[in-house]
């Protein structure tokens, strides 16, 4: 059986399903979401080390983007039990128009939910774990803390496991990225998620310029740390954009880059202008190793955590490859 948006749903409950997590959306026109390709369907997950891996999070109260975001991974991923933690809670205080995230009034900062991520990185025996985040505009520092004392708690209980965060923008929160730099994830990754011209209808309370600086922050504060955005494509964007933002990351100094297919989680959703073929995506990664990227992962269903764990090993084999020859 394979899952897809073709599986016979009412658009009643889509959009049911959205007014309840997305009540900003509730008087937006609805689109027609488009009939996936065959190349970017995929399998209902049914394995038992699915089950097993929800279990634990369920077990520990713990969020994960695979679910909220609606991953068209999580089969994959959740059966080799590599799960990517959502802290800061489940609502986010952003609106972006791409996203499933539940927007809203988010709760009270959970004390334990560190060490709670810890337990779940330590039972699941994660070589390497994503952490990600809500946006949390409501926070003096965006939720910088609670990863600081995240990545404190694994490096803790799994000494051994390499650490990549995925955070938000941080904008207008002095000192959050001397803080995130300071902890020293092995991989700081913010996604500039689309080209500057779609910012005001896709991330309109974002800004393209903060979340290049912030990446260009981290790297200027440890040059070691390495550094990953990612790119939705199949939004309106032109390819000569797309390659524009790959000149900027690289003039930021980040390393990895990701790009995947935009999919429209509900009618309400920003609408899905074309699904890119799998030809365009294998001419996006060779000009953006091209420009100078470390590390490029570009494919109909990449995701930031998509075989991060794999990825991870190739980038830090390709800066010693780099360093060896000079």
């Amino acid at each position: 059986m394979e899952h897809t948006d073709d599986q016979p749903q009412t658009m009643a409950t889509d959009k049911k399903k959205s007014e309840h997590r997305h009540p900003e959306k509730r008087n937006r026109p609805d689109s027609v979401i488009l009939r996936k390709p065959e190349w970017i369907r995929v399998k209902a997950p049914t394995s038992a080390e699915y089950h097993e891996t929800g279990k634990i999070m369920r077990q520990l109260n713990l969020t994960t983007v695979c679910e909220e975001a609606a991953c068209p991974n999580i089969g994959e991923c959740w059966k080799q039990k590599h799960a990517t933690f959502m802290i800061l809670g489940a609502t986010c205080t952003r609106a972006c128009s791409f996203c499933n995230v539940a927007t809203g009034i988010p709760d009270k900062l959970d004390p334990f939910e560190a060490a709670r991520v810890a337990i779940g990185v330590q039972k699941l025996g994660l070589k390497h774990v994503v952490v990600t985040s809500v946006d949390r505009d409501d926070l003096a520092d965006g939720g910088a803390d609670q990863f600081v004392k995240t990545i404190s708690e694994i490096r803790r209980l799994s000494p051994g496991t390499t650490i990549e965060i995925l955070t938000p923008d941080f904008k207008d929160k002095p000192g959050a990225a001397e803080a995130i730099a300071q902890a020293r994830p092995d991989v700081f990754n913010h996604n500039l998620e689309t080209v500057p011209r779609l910012y005001p209808s896709i991330r309109p309370g974002s800004r393209y310029f903060t979340s290049l600086a912030l990446l260009a922050d981290i790297k200027r504060h440890d040059p070691s740390i390495f550094t990953k955005s990612g790119i939705m494509v199949g939004l309106g964007e032109s390819k000569t954009e797309i390659m524009q933002v790959m000149d900027d990351l690289r003039a930021a100094d980040v390393d990895f880059l990701t790009i995947g297919q935009y999919l429209q989680p509900t009618p309400k959703h920003a609408p899905l202008d074309r699904y890119v073929t799998p030809d365009e995506f294998k001419s996006y990664e060779s000009i953006a190793r091209a420009k100078g990227f470390l590390m490029v992962s570009a494919s109909p269903l990449t995701r930031s955590s998509y075989h991060a764990d794999a990825d991870f090993e190739k980038l830090r084999a390709a800066r010693e490859a780099k360093l060896a020859a000079r």
